[in-house]
């Protein structure tokens, strides 16, 4: 679904936003817009998307974006509303850092205009000036607080390199090679300010956490934190899951469950976006926690070698120090970057957990855990394993019109980007929209450039058999739960919804990676495909037609 938006929706996205604000309800215009095309989009709402709305038509679409927007205890408007949050905040760790930079640079634009600005002319005007270039750099070195202690050490050392003396002369530069002189300052002072704490510690290993609070909290909390609370929403996933399978089983005579279907399969759709989210943080905060490892390893014997070299008996020319003192300084804001980073992933992880409320106010524990006394909760890797364990795969040979991709017989396997996020679409369609994870060891399944995994081995087969009319009905089942466009990675069909893996910057042909497959073949491009565009006279030598043009001066 990629049309621009009318004037009448942009109209009526502003007077949503307002009414719900005088019922004290604040929303974003993008949750309200994204609100506004799931309700056209849902077919069971009878809007025409493709004609124009009406005036019945937008009183319509008002009242029912309203009421869904003001519904109360919904998993469902929850894990909208987490998809909104998570695409406003998220993005690649390169954009992030690129962002943080932006907002210092801006909060330090003002102290640095008044820095290269300033027309000082008396004793008092000096020794302000000076204070607001000991307050830049201690903000923009990020080596601790402007707390009295830090600013007297920045202001001893900056004392050994530019005095108060030299404000005479840098005022009257121009503004760029002040802007200069503040970051050669900035440089010099928290390259010494890093020696001068290393040396505290003596000859022994020092820690550099004890450096940078930020990193000591943050390094070993962020990661622990996100796999805490990925752990419990997949308990929460597995458990929706073993009651929504019994449920829907059509060899199992129905019973009777506290919890209506309705209600637990956007419980179920709540936590595995959940856990999709989660797991992208993992994995960033992951390679983020190995690359501050690193730094922080680096750092430490680059201080280590600063101090050995430059010992107070010795005499090293400021050749051989001042490359050490360049490096040490680039190591240690990397290093900020990353614990910035993790402080990032992990506010991020923080502000997911409210979207989750509605099930705490809706399910109880003893409401899954009674109706599973006659079932048995498997979690992800079970599944894999069981059907592991048998010959449930698929045998390529058999099919002539399908393309089956095989874990032994292809090359980056286990990179493939699956449809529908890995689930099986089989199973969504039906069993009544049931998530279950798709086992690509079954076979995975290439049509139409995509690729399918199952949750058995009935599920490929069948789902094989008409793949297009499966595919259909999953993008019906998405029009009436607006959550599944993004759970399920839905761009295509609806592309307005941007899901959170585009938002890092890298577009679909960088993020798909292609099945490899080997075969021995060469080919040889002709030498002359058409023999009458030949030119007879033509000569490429350039020292021949020198040759040439000799020979005709001479006739």
């Amino acid at each position: 679904m990629s049309r621009p938006r009318t004037e009448s929706e942009t109209k009526l996205i502003s007077k949503i936003v307002k009414e719900c604000a005088q019922r004290g309800d604040v929303v974003s215009e993008r949750l309200v817009a994204f609100m506004v095309e799931a309700v056209l989009l849902d077919p069971t709402h009878g809007f025409d998307v493709a004609s124009p709305l009406t005036e019945q038509d937008v009183q319509k679409l008002q009242q029912l974006c309203l009421a869904k927007l003001m519904e109360k205890c919904s998993p469902s408007l929850d894990t909208i509303k987490m998809q909104v949050y998570f695409d406003e905040n998220y993005t690649s760790p390169r954009a992030l850092l690129e962002e943080v930079h932006r907002v210092l640079e801006s909060r330090l634009t003002l102290l640095s205009r008044e820095i290269t600005d300033s027309r000082v002319k008396t004793g008092d005007e000096m020794d302000v000036l000076y204070c607001k270039i000991i307050t830049y750099i201690l903000l923009r070195s990020d080596m601790g607080s402007t707390t009295d202690t830090n600013v007297q050490e920045v202001a001893a050392v900056l004392q050994t390199v530019f005095d108060k003396n030299e404000l005479g002369p840098f005022v009257l530069l121009p503004k760029k090679d002040k802007e200069e002189k503040l970051h050669e300052l900035t440089m010099i002072v928290t390259r010494i300010r890093l020696v001068n704490k290393a040396n505290t510690k003596g000859k022994e290993e020092f820690s550099i956490q004890e450096l940078m609070p930020a990193l000591k909290e943050a390094l070993p909390a962020t990661s622990n934190s996100i796999k805490k609370e990925l752990s419990l929403t997949q308990e929460l996933a597995w458990k929706y899951t073993a009651v929504l399978e019994k449920l829907t089983d059509p060899d199992i005579k129905p019973q009777e469950c506290d919890v209506p279907i309705d209600l637990l399969r956007p419980a179920l759709y709540n936590v595995r976006q959940h856990e999709v989210f989660l797991k992208l943080l993992l994995t960033d905060a992951s390679q983020c926690t190995r690359h501050a490892e690193k730094l922080h390893k680096e750092l430490s014997s680059q201080l280590k070698l600063l101090r050995e070299t430059s010992l107070p008996e010795t005499a090293i020319p400021t050749s051989e120090v001042f490359p050490l003192f360049k490096d040490a300084s680039k190591l240690w804001s990397d290093l900020q970057s990353e614990a910035k980073l993790l402080n990032i992933f992990s506010d991020i992880a923080i502000n997911l957990q409210p979207f989750l409320a509605s099930q705490d106010k809706i399910f109880s524990e003893a409401c899954p855990d009674s109706f599973l006394e006659a079932a048995e909760v498997k979690t992800d890797e079970q599944r894999l394993a069981e059907l592991l364990s048998g010959m449930h795969a698929i045998d390529p040979a058999e099919w002539k019109t399908q393309e089956w991709f095989m874990p032994e017989t292809t090359a980056g396997f286990n990179e493939l980007p699956l449809e529908y996020n890995g689930f099986c679409g089989y199973a969504l369609v039906n069993r009544h929209g049931l998530l279950l994870p798709g086992n690509p060891h079954i076979g995975v399944l290439k049509h139409k450039e995509k690729f399918y995994a199952f949750s058995s081995r009935e599920a490929a087969l069948k789902f094989a058999s008409s793949p297009d009319d499966f595919v259909a009905q999953v993008a019906e089942k998405a029009k009436c739960c607006a959550e599944l466009i993004q759970l399920l990675k839905l761009p295509q069909q609806f592309s307005w919804v941007t899901p959170p893996s585009e938002a890092s910057g890298l577009n679909q042909e960088q993020q798909c990676v292609k099945p490899v497959t080997k075969c021995e073949i060469s080919t040889q491009t002709d030498l002359h495909p058409v023999e009458r565009n030949i030119s007879k006279s033509h000569e490429w030598n350039e020292w021949e037609l020198r040759r040439q043009a000799i020979k005709l001066v001479r006739v």
